[in-house]
């Protein structure tokens, strides 16, 4: 009996609409698959999946832990010469121009048009809110009255009580709606720095303005020379014409006892406000300002120790 072979022939798959194709991807009955996969097959990828991100993520914490092991919430890793920023402090000036130019240093007003020099006073209330109004308790607390000879005591910062400070208020706006306007100047926080101070008067740099010179001299009887110095001038002769007089309040530089900044809760940056007496209206006015200690290096092109701004009364 001859045996009798039997052929099988390939049958390709019923043709299946799309819709009917997505069904069948989503559900195949005949395989039990879901979306292309069986369920054992979905158990072992999102097995595999969880133990992988578990131990990812263990790694990572682990690390982060290390890694804050080495570092003080309380005050920089890198400190003055070791840090990006340095031990060279910068000066700043408040109010700056509107975000949308950003780059400039112009400050330009007319001061008949109370919203027209609205931007700048606003500014300021800004700028001096955490000076103006009461700080949290645990803040106020910390800080206290200082002066030379009486500096904060451990735990406890000096205030900055810029109440009377005459025209440079927010009461008297500043001076900005009677042409003679206030700029604000404070260094830069370097954490641990520590001004070098001139307490040796018949040393003074000779680059150092003469009038400042004649100042420390002042105040030297008064036992006041640990103090960062502040000089403003015009850049052009022109300049020094057109800024007319000028006064510094409440004195012509930043004491000591604000020194050195720790990162204590409630630091105030102490600030010296610099009134323009009777700057010349419609004339653009290029100003500098400089701060003055021993380990303070003025550099105009990096605008180290110093600020550069145009003021501009209409």
């Amino acid at each position: 009996m001859e045996d009798k072979k039997v052929e099988q022939f390939y049958s390709p798959p019923p043709k299946l609409s799309k819709w009917e194709g997505f069904k069948v991807f989503l559900w195949n009955s005949e395989t039990g698959q879901f979306l292309g996969r069986t369920g054992a097959s979905w158990a072992k990828i999102l097995l595999f999946y969880v133990i992988f991100y578990a131990v990812l993520t263990g790694f990572f914490g682990a690390m982060l832990t290390v890694f804050y092991q080495t570092l003080d919430p309380n005050a920089p890793k890198w400190q003055l010469e070791n840090s990006l920023i340095g031990s060279n402090p910068g000066l700043g000036f408040r109010p700056m121009p509107p975000e949308s130019n950003v780059d400039s240093t112009l400050i330009w007003y007319k001061a008949s048009d109370e919203g027209n020099f609205l931007h700048w006073t606003r500014e300021l209330d800004k700028f001096l809110e955490e000076y103006q109004k009461p700080a949290s308790p645990s803040n106020e607390k910390k800080r206290v009255p200082c002066d030379y000879g009486k500096a904060a005591p451990p735990s406890k910062v000096c205030d900055v009580d810029i109440s009377t400070w005459g025209q440079c208020t927010k009461k008297n706006k500043y001076g900005y709606n009677k042409s003679a306007p206030c700029i604000f100047l404070k260094l830069n926080k370097i954490f641990g720095w520590q001004p070098k101070y001139y307490n040796d008067t018949k040393n003074l740099p000779s680059n150092m303005p003469s009038d400042l010179q004649d100042h420390i001299k002042q105040e030297e009887s008064e036992n006041r020379l640990n103090t960062v110095w502040v000089s403003c001038s015009g850049e052009n002769p022109a300049d020094v014409e057109n800024m007319g007089a000028i006064q510094y309040i409440p004195r012509r530089g930043f004491p000591g006892y604000y020194f050195p900044f720790t990162n204590t809760p409630g630091y105030l940056s102490p600030l010296v406000a610099v009134f323009f007496e009777r700057p010349k209206y419609g004339v653009l006015i290029n100003i500098e300002c400089k701060a003055w200690a021993q380990n303070i290096i003025h550099d105009r092109f990096e605008r180290r120790g110093s600020v550069h701004f145009e003021l501009m009364v209409d």
